[in-house]
This record gives structure tokens, C-alpha cells and sequence, in this order.
């Protein structure tokens, strides 16, 4: 039976990026799935007293420097590109909305591909309307449909309960994954994945 891998994720985190680019291949190199799951991070830090790497590890010396020089590491082992976006953090409840509402279309692929990539390849500034209209219409999605659903009551309120939701599955940040019920959090996770499916 093929396994699935839950993976709790919101645009606005750079290790979510990064493991959305690398879960996949290590997904169907062990017989898995992905499942994905869209979160307001902000919301998953308010219901568990957790904020952001940016606020946690401010006044750390040399942390955050660290954390840069082992997304460096992980970018480089993976033959992957990244730019820190300019613009973070980025408010991304619309695009969360947008996530949300893409789930079982034929095109929620192509959405959640062009979001990442627009916040951590292109450096976009996805809190602003007419840039999330642009990269939409690059990307050849129906944009005004997804626009009027990030205002829609039942896609907001899916998004509340889907954080909710995971927030009482364990979820505390993002990138979070499960197998079965063994939950896995961080890039770093990955290769702890790869162990516990073998």
C-alpha cells in the first residue's frame, strides 16, 4: 500500500519552499505520496506561543547567520534555486485563501508551483494584489476566479478550520509532515523520513 506524506505548509516559509522542491522525488522514491496541506503560519504560531526563526533567534548570536549558511548548504546539495525574498515576511493570507480554493482543481499544482516560485525564486511581493494578479496570469490560471474566492466566507473559513485542524494534529510551524502519525518538522526532517520508510 502506498504511504502518504502530509505536508503542512504556508508560502510565506523558505524551509516550506525548500521541501515542496525535494519532497516530491523523495516521496516516489519510497512508494509515497504527497499530500499537501495549506496553514496560515500566523495562525499556527498565536494557537501554540511559537513566532517566526526571524523573532525567536533575533537577539541569538550568530544564529540567524547559521540558519542562512545551512539553507546555502541544503540549496547547493539539492541543485536547487532560492533567493530570499526582499519582501519578508510577506502577509500571505490571500495567497493561503488561494491554496485553499485550488485544492482538487485540475490546476492546483500550477498554482501552489507558481506561488513558491514567485516568493522564493522571483522575490515577488505576494501581499499585493495586482502582483498576485501578474503572477496568476503568467502562470496561465483562471485569476479572477481565484481572486473572488480569497474573498469568498466558506474558502476563509476553510482555511481557519484546516489550521485549527492541524494545530490539534501536533502541527507548531511550518515545514511540517507526517507519515501515518509520526510527525517529522524542518528540512532537516527529510532524511529522517527516508529512515522511518524503509
Amino acid at each position: 500500500m502506498t504511504q502518504v506524506i502530509d505536508f503542512y505548509f504556508d508560502f510565506g516559509s523558505p524551509n516550506a519552499y525548500l521541501v515542496h522542491k525535494v519532497l516530491p522525488n523523495l516521496a516516489q522514491a519510497n512508494n509515497a505520496s504527497v499530500r499537501y496541506h495549506p496553514i496560515l503560519l500566523g495562525g499556527v504560531f498565536k494557537a501554540t506561543n511559537n513566532q517566526s526563526p526571524m523573532a525567536a533567534f533575533a537577539n541569538v548570536k550568530h544564529k540567524l547567520a547559521y540558519q542562512a549558511i545551512e539553507i546555502k548548504r541544503f540549496v547547493e546539495h539539492h541543485k536547487l534555486t532560492f533567493h530570499m525574498n526582499p519582501f519578508f515576511p510577506v502577509v500571505t493570507l490571500g495567497i493561503m485563501r488561494g491554496a485553499v480554493f485550488a485544492q482538487g482543481k485540475p490546476w492546483e499544482t500550477t498554482y501552489r508551483d507558481a506561488i513558491f516560485e514567485a516568493m522564493w525564486v522571483h522575490g515577488q511581493k505576494l501581499d499585493d494584489p495586482s502582483v498576485i494578479q501578474d503572477v496568476l496570469n503568467e502562470a496561465g490560471l483562471p485569476t479572477q476566479e481565484i481572486l473572488e474566492a480569497t474573498q469568498d466566507p466558506d474558502v476563509k473559513n476553510t482555511l481557519v478550520t484546516a489550521t485549527t485542524s492541524a494545530v490539534d494534529r501536533g502541527v507548531f510551524g511550518s515545514p511540517f509532515m507526517f507519515v501515518d502519525d509520526e510527525p517529522f518538522f524542518g528540512k532537516n526532517a527529510l532524511q529522517d523520513i527516508e529512515i522511518y520508510m524503509k
